[in-house]
């Protein structure tokens, strides 16, 4: 089947998701876990908002396990998870409290 053509945008733009992963890694997450200033603790806050916000639930059951070891209690996350909501929307929100209890209850 032929396959029909791509927009001047398209063209332009490319493939999008691989530069959007870079971007990611290198100027979110890299940054925010060099800087010196930033306790463990607000380190793992920051990155776990950043994943509730994007619905990024395989990778926030690992930063939610090393949040728990940096020191953030359950009642701390939720609470935080909860604040996010209102950015996030409610579902993404109910979804990381449902991985922040299996992690805490694990």
């Amino acid at each position: 089947m032929n396959e029909p053509a791509q927009t001047r945008a398209q063209q332009l733009i490319g493939d999008f998701a691989p530069k959007l992963v870079d971007l990611t890694d290198n100027v979110l997450f890299g940054d925010v876990w060099e800087r010196a200033e930033l306790s463990p603790r607000d380190r793992s806050l920051v990155t776990v908002a950043s994943l509730v916000t994007s619905s990024s639930t395989a990778q926030l059951r690992g930063h939610l396990a090393r949040a728990k070891d940096n020191g953030l209690t359950e009642t701390e996350l939720k609470e935080a998870i909860i604040h996010l909501a209102f950015y996030a929307g409610w579902p993404k929100a109910m979804s990381a409290i449902t991985v922040a209890k299996e992690i805490f209850n694990s």
